[in-house]
């Protein structure tokens, strides 16, 4: 029998603007719920937090919590102003937490809350308001993106502390790896309503899908406007899948040629890099030793960057992250060995400050200077048309960027910076306040970017998703160089980060011989071999079927064709999806064996 919640809110409704935000939404919060909040950037997550903490009164509606229950809101972006330093933030108020609980969750986290709040980072800001949160003995937590900022130690950290907690917590999150592991049920805002279910967040996209095929079928028996509102849903969101998993064979094959090019005992010597913009190596790091006063940063690194290489640079706050970047764009010179750069190269930078985006200014005017046309890599857009090629309504063009959300703020500077010429993109933690929609957007941005990428970011999802390289560094100077995502390098780096007690644990077994390397069945090879070209014929019996179902009257002429021609449709595309994922199989399973 279900436990009954520890907070509801019944009928609840927000008036924004000239309309409601949401209305008549019923939400039941459990005393051990773990809970996903979903939905779109300006859905109105963060204000539906605020509504749950008491923050802003609604418009309609009524709340209900169990007297005691110790509600805890973790902000995205709280005020440290008013606080000489981060423990004055961490301990003010007549319901903060106990100091010595805040100082032992510090310790945990490796903060030093004596530092000023001024000039704290954003990771130490984050690091003072988890301390804050989590010593204040919560019943039920909620989270507004709470790894943003953090590094991998402090999100494994935090994913072992809400596994332990036994409240009930609520979060939002662009981190796919860190809702996975976590959440056990979630919480869909989307178009003013709210759906749950009792599924975590492995399961969401799934979900996502099967509503958005009912949806659309649902309006495909209506009018010719509704079959468009259908077509888009399927484009923006069961279509999603299909593009990913194009995506990934591709990012596959690169991952498989890099790792032919690094071989068994390091990167290969190619040949240097020249003055053509078509080159093979664009960056060549050889024997790179960086070093600041008595601590060496960067040890002995070499590395050729090839053109179209989706690099991934990972690592702990402080390990060397932001001065690679800096010696591999040669912003900073080594102490020793010598980095040289394609004299071609032109770098566009995307970095966490988002300098940009000052209140007082229009979306026209961040995205093209206050004109109605934009240089997209030198093609002529109208802005508005550009605009919703990165998810905008095209009549946000005027709206001032202060009311944006920040996801929204955000994705509005990645359309300002891919518009621009360049062959060498630089992003410093690109995923922070996106949307799950927005995610899967510069996914594709970046797959089909025709330049080299150098990406640091900690979203674990997205490194596996996007790039084909991973840099690891762990602070001794010394970096991995592993073909892959994160689940690769950690897979590579875990012997050596273990813990000291395993190594003094009794000697293990000896391990058996290797397995002779071998290959494919006939009929998996044969697979491999056949199912693009079927794939490919039944994209195009797809597009056939999609034609038919197009002419608006159909339906009304003859609904038993209709339905006929939407059950053959549905069934070819269950079939192309099931050959995608074989063949996706099928590639990873010879990736790994020539490997």
């Amino acid at each position: 029998m279900a436990e009954p919640p520890i907070l509801s809110y019944e009928g609840l409704g927000l008036v924004q603007g000239a309309g409601w935000l949401f209305q008549d939404l019923d939400i039941h919060i459990g005393p051990r719920d773990r809970l996903a909040l979903i939905g779109r950037n300006g859905a109105g997550k963060t204000t539906l937090l605020k509504l749950l903490d008491d923050q802003i009164e609604a418009d309609r509606g009524k709340r209900t919590i169990v007297p005691g229950t110790n509600v805890v809101f973790l902000e995205q972006n709280p005020d440290f102003r008013p606080f000489d330093t981060l423990l004055d933030f961490a301990v003010h108020g007549p319901d903060g937490p106990p100091e010595h609980a805040v100082l032992a969750i510090a310790d945990q986290l490796g903060i030093d809350l004596s530092r000023e709040a001024a000039s704290a980072s954003g990771g130490e800001r984050r690091r003072a308001a988890l301390c804050r949160a989590l010593g204040s003995e919560p019943d039920l937590l909620l989270l507004d993106e709470p790894t943003n900022h953090l590094d991998l130690a402090a999100i494994e950290w935090l994913e072992d502390w809400l596994n332990r907690f036994k409240g009930a917590f609520l979060v939002i999150s662009h981190d796919r790896t860190f809702l996975t592991r976590l959440t056990r049920a979630t919480l869909w805002l989307d178009r003013g309503a709210l759906r749950r279910k009792d599924v975590g967040f492995g399961g969401y996209e799934a979900w996502m899908e099967q509503i958005a095929a009912e949806e659309a079928r649902a309006a495909d028996k209506l009018d010719a406007k509704l079959k468009l509102e259908a077509h888009w849903l399927e484009r923006g969101v069961t279509a999603r899948r299909k593009r990913n998993q194009g995506r990934l064979s591709k990012l596959y094959e690169m991952r498989a040629q890099r790792a032919a090019m690094l071989g068994p005992t390091g990167p290969a010597k190619l040949a240097i890099a020249t003055d053509d913009s078509r080159t093979k190596s664009v960056i060549v790091a050889e024997g790179v030793t960086k070093r600041f006063e008595d601590r060496t940063i960067i040890r002995d690194f070499s590395l050729r960057v090839q053109r179209g290489d989706r690099i991934g640079i990972v690592g702990s706050n402080g390990a060397g992250k932001t001065t690679l970047i800096k010696l591999l764009t040669g912003e900073l010179e080594p102490d020793e060995g010598s980095i040289t750069l394609s004299p071609t190269l032109s770098g566009v930078v995307i970095d966490q400050q988002r300098s940009l985006m000052q209140p007082d200014r229009r979306v026209r005017d961040v995205l093209a200077d206050g004109s109605d046309w934009i240089d997209v890599r030198g093609v002529r857009k109208h802005v508005q048309g550009y605009l919703k090629d990165f998810l905008f309504d095209p009549g946000v063009i005027e709206t001032k960027v202060g009311i944006l959300s920040g996801g929204e703020k955000s994705r509005l500077l990645l359309a300002r910076e891919f518009a621009r010429a360049s062959n060498l993109l630089v992003l410093d933690e690109p995923t922070n306040d996106l949307d799950l929609e927005t995610l899967d957007l510069l996914q594709e941005v970046i797959a089909d970017y025709e330049g080299t990428v150098l990406l640091v970011s900690h979203d674990r999802d997205f490194l596996d998703r996007t790039v084909n390289l991973t840099l690891g560094l762990d602070g001794s100077g010394h970096v991995d160089i592993v073909a892959g995502g994160y689940a690769d390098w950690e897979a590579k780096r875990r012997p050596r980060t273990a813990p000291a007690s395993a190594a003094k644990a009794a000697a293990p077994p000896p391990a058996p011989p290797p397995p002779k390397a071998r290959k494919l069945s006939y009929k998996d090879q044969r697979d491999l071999d056949r199912l693009p070209r079927l794939i490919e014929t039944m994209e195009a019996d797809i597009a056939a079927g999609e034609t038919a179902l197009s002419d608006p009257d159909l339906y009304t002429r003859d609904p038993g064709l209709f339905q006929r021609l939407t059950n053959a449709l549905d069934a070819k595309r269950a079939e192309k999806d099931a050959a995608e994922e074989r063949w996706l199989e099928l590639a990873a399973e010879a990736e790994a064996l020539d490997g």
